[in-house]
C-alpha cells in the first residue's frame, strides 16, 4: 500500500507540472530542465548527518541514530523532476526530496497537489497552509484511508521549488513522526555549484 501512495504522490507530482505546462507552454519550455538531474553527491560523512547536494542547490539533516537511511540516487524523469534523495526509516516511513523547475509557486504546487490527491478515491488532504520554514513555504497533510499519513512541504529553491514529500504507517510513533517533521524542516537551498 506504501508503494501505491508514493505512485500516486508521483503521478500527482507530475500532473501538478503537466497542467501548469499545458496553460503555459511557452514559458514553461523555456525553462523545462531547470533544477537540474545531475548525479546527487555522496551520502553524509560519519558524525556529519547533512546531505547537500550542490549541483541541485539544497541540503537535508538525516536525523541521529541508525533508523533512517539515506539513499542518494540522483534520479529524475522527463518533466525534468529530479528525486535525488529518499530518507527511509525502518518502520516504514519514508521521505522523498524532489526538485522541480520554477514552472509554478510553492502555493500552486501545493495546491494542485492537494487537490490532486483528493480526486483519489480513498485519500483525503487538507488545504495548503503557510510554513515556517521560509515566507513562501507551504504545505498540507494527507491520509489513505486509515493505512498512511503524510505531509507535503514545498519551498522555494535557488532557480527551482523544493518539495519533500513523507509518509508513515497509521501506528508509527511519536517520534517517528517528530523525526519526518524535523526532516522537513531540514531541507533548504544552498547556492548550487
Amino acid at each position: 500500500m506504501h508503494a501505491k501512495a508514493m505512485a500516486v504522490l508521483a503521478f500527482t507530482s507530475l500532473w501538478a507540472c503537466s497542467a501548469h505546462r499545458g496553460a503555459n507552454e511557452g514559458e514553461a519550455a523555456a525553462q523545462r530542465g531547470m533544477g537540474g538531474s545531475g548525479l546527487a553527491q555522496g551520502a553524509p560523512a560519519p558524525g556529519n548527518r547533512k546531505y547537500v547536494d550542490p549541483h541541485l542547490g539544497f541540503e537535508v539533516a538525516q536525523p541521529a541514530g541508525g533508523d533512517w537511511h539515506l539513499d542518494a540516487s540522483g534520479d529524475s524523469n522527463e518533466e525534468g523532476i529530479a528525486v535525488p534523495v529518499v530518507l527511509r526509516h525502518r518502520g516504514g516511513a519514508q521521505v522523498v526530496v524532489q526538485v522541480a523547475p520554477p514552472i509554478a509557486t510553492p502555493t500552486q504546487f501545493a495546491e494542485r497537489l492537494s487537490s490532486g490527491l483528493r480526486s483519489y478515491q480513498g485519500f483525503t488532504a487538507t488545504e495548503p497552509e503557510p510554513l515556517p520554514f521560509s515566507d513562501d513555504a507551504v504545505g498540507f497533510r494527507f491520509s489513505m484511508e486509515d493505512r498512511l499519513r503524510g505531509r507535503i512541504a514545498v519551498r522555494p529553491g535557488i532557480g527551482n521549488v523544493l518539495m519533500v514529500v513523507a509518509t508513515w504507517p497509521i501506528d508509527a510513533s511519536d517520534g517517528v513522526t517528530a523525526e519526518v517533521d524535523q526532516i522537513l524542516g531540514s531541507v533548504r537551498p544552498v547556492p548550487a555549484s
